[in-house]
C-alpha cells in the first residue's frame, strides 16, 4: 500500500506528454515534441571545458552540502553585477536544480493548512510541491487579455490570515510574460503591508527575456528579506542535464534549506558546479547570442499562430513559449471524436498532427495550451503547418 501522499500527486504532464511523443517516435512516426522547456542548443564549449578541467583535477569528492563556497561566492557577484541584489555566499543554496530549489523553500517555509497564493497559469510543479508540504494552493487566475499577469487589488484580495507565502515566475513558464518593475513594485506595497508573507520569486528564465532588462521583486528593500530568488543555470546557458540550480534568501532560510537539502540529496555534483562557475565568470555572449535566437523564433511562430482561425494569443516578453487561449475549438469533432477540453485537443494534435504540446490544465488554465519554440526554425514552421492543418479539420 502506497502512501497518501504519493497517491495524492500528480504526474507531471509535460514530462507525460514528451514520454507519449517519444513513445510514438519509437514506433517510426515522425513527431516534433514541442512540449519540453529545454533550449535545443548545446552547452557553450566553455562550460564543457571546464567540466573537462575540473575531472582531471580530480574534482570527483563530496562537495558542502549547499554547494562550494567558490561556487556561492560566483553566484553572489552575478546578483550584485547582474541585479543589483546583495546576498553573501552564506545566503546561497545550491541544489540539483531549480525545482529541487523550490522544493526546499516550500517545505521549509509551509506548515500543514497554510494557504500558498500561485498566480495561475503556473508552473506545474508548484501546486505539487505545496501538496508534499500540506499546504493549500489559492489561486489567481490571470487571462490573455491582461497578458497573464496578476495586479495588486487581485493579490491583497486573495490574502487571507492563513496566508504565509506567495509564488510566481517572472518571465512566466508556461506563457512567457514579464513583470515590470512598476508592476512587482505595485506587488511589492501589498506584501509591505502583511510582515508574515514571504515570497518566492523564480527567475530561471532571467536571460530569456526581449524587454532589455530583467527586473527581481528582491530589489525592493522593505521586503527583500522576505524573497526567496530561485534560479539556475539550465536555460540560460543551455544546462538542463548538468542538474544545478541554486536559492538566494535571508540566513535563517538558506540554513534551513541547507539542512533540509543534507538529508534528501546533500551536495549536487561536484563537476557540474565547477562549470557553473565557469559559466557566471565567462560572460554572458553565448547567452546573448542564444536569446536573440529565441526572439527570432518567437517572432516568426507569432505571425504562425496568429493566421490560425480561433486561436487567441498575446506576444510573449519572454521564457520560450506561447500559451493560446484555445477554447473557440471546444464542441467541435472529428470522425465522431468531440473536442471537449484542452487536454483532449492536445490528445488529438499528438495523434493526428504529430506534434506534441502540453494542455493548459496542468498549469492551472484549462483553456489553454502550452507551445515550446525550444526547436530549431524548420521544425517550428512545420509543426505549426501540422497544427494548422489538424485543428481546420475539425468542425
Amino acid at each position: 500500500m502506497l502512501s497518501d501522499r504519493i497517491n495524492k500527486l500528480s504526474e507531471s504532464q509535460t514530462i507525460k506528454m514528451a514520454k507519449m511523443g517519444r513513445e510514438l517516435s519509437a514506433k517510426g512516426i515522425d513527431v516534433i515534441n514541442l512540449s519540453f522547456g529545454e533550449p535545443d542548443f548545446h552547452t557553450p564549449e566553455f562550460i564543457k571545458d571546464a567540466a573537462k578541467q575540473a575531472l582531471d583535477e580530480n574534482y570527483t569528492y563530496y562537495t558542502p552540502v549547499s554547494g562550494y563556497p567558490e561556487l556561492r561566492k560566483a553566484i553572489s557577484a552575478k546578483l550584485m553585477r547582474e541585479n543589483n541584489l546583495d546576498y553573501g555566499f552564506d545566503q546561497i543554496v545550491v541544489g540539483t536544480g531549480a525545482k529541487q530549489s523550490i522544493a526546499n523553500a516550500v517545505m521549509c517555509l509551509v506548515n500543514p493548512g497554510d494557504e500558498v497564493i500561485v498566480p495561475t497559469p503556473y508552473w506545474v510543479s508548484y501546486s505539487e510541491v505545496i501538496k508534499l508540504a500540506e499546504g493549500e494552493s489559492v489561486f489567481i487566475n490571470s487571462t490573455v487579455e491582461q497578458e497573464f499577469k496578476i495586479n495588486a487589488e487581485q493579490l491583497e484580495a486573495a490574502i487571507t490570515p492563513r496566508t504565509r507565502l506567495f509564488m510566481f515566475s517572472t518571465p512566466c513558464n508556461p506563457t512567457g510574460s514579464v513583470y515590470s518593475k512598476e508592476e512587482l513594485r505595485s506587488l511589492a506595497a501589498v506584501f509591505e503591508k502583511y510582515p508574515d508573507i514571504y515570497i518566492i520569486s523564480d527567475e530561471i528564465y532571467e536571460h530569456i527575456n526581449f524587454i532589455e532588462k530583467h527586473e527581481s521583486i528582491a530589489q525592493f528593500d522593505s521586503i527583500k528579506d522576505r524573497v526567496v530568488i530561485i534560479n539556475g543555470f539550465s536555460k540560460a546557458y543551455a544546462m538542463t542535464g548538468w542538474r544545478i540550480g541554486y536559492l538566494a534568501a535571508n540566513k535563517e532560510i538558506a540554513q534551513a534549506c541547507d539542512k533540509m537539502q543534507g538529508q534528501i540529496t546533500s551536495g549536487t555534483c561536484s563537476i557540474t558546479q565547477r562549470a557553473g562557475i565557469a559559466a557566471y565568470e565567462g560572460g554572458l555572449d553565448s547567452v546573448i547570442a542564444m536569446r536573440e535566437a529565441f526572439r527570432e523564433r518567437r517572432d516568426i511562430v507569432y505571425e504562425l499562430l496568429k493566421e490560425i482561425p480561433g486561436l487567441k494569443t498575446n506576444l510573449p516578453q519572454g521564457a520560450f513559449y506561447f500559451f493560446p487561449d484555445v477554447s473557440s475549438y471546444f464542441g467541435k469533432s472529428i470522425n465522431g471524436e468531440i473536442i471537449k477540453t484542452a487536454t483532449d485537443l492536445c490528445l488529438y494534435l499528438l495523434q493526428n498532427a504529430h506534434v506534441a504540446i502540453v494542455t493548459g490544465e496542468a498549469f492551472g488554465d484549462d483553456k489553454s495550451i502550452r507551445i515550446s519554440y525550444a526547436a530549431s526554425e524548420q521544425m517550428l514552421r512545420e509543426a505549426i503547418k501540422r497544427i494548422a492543418k489538424a485543428l481546420s479539420e475539425l468542425n
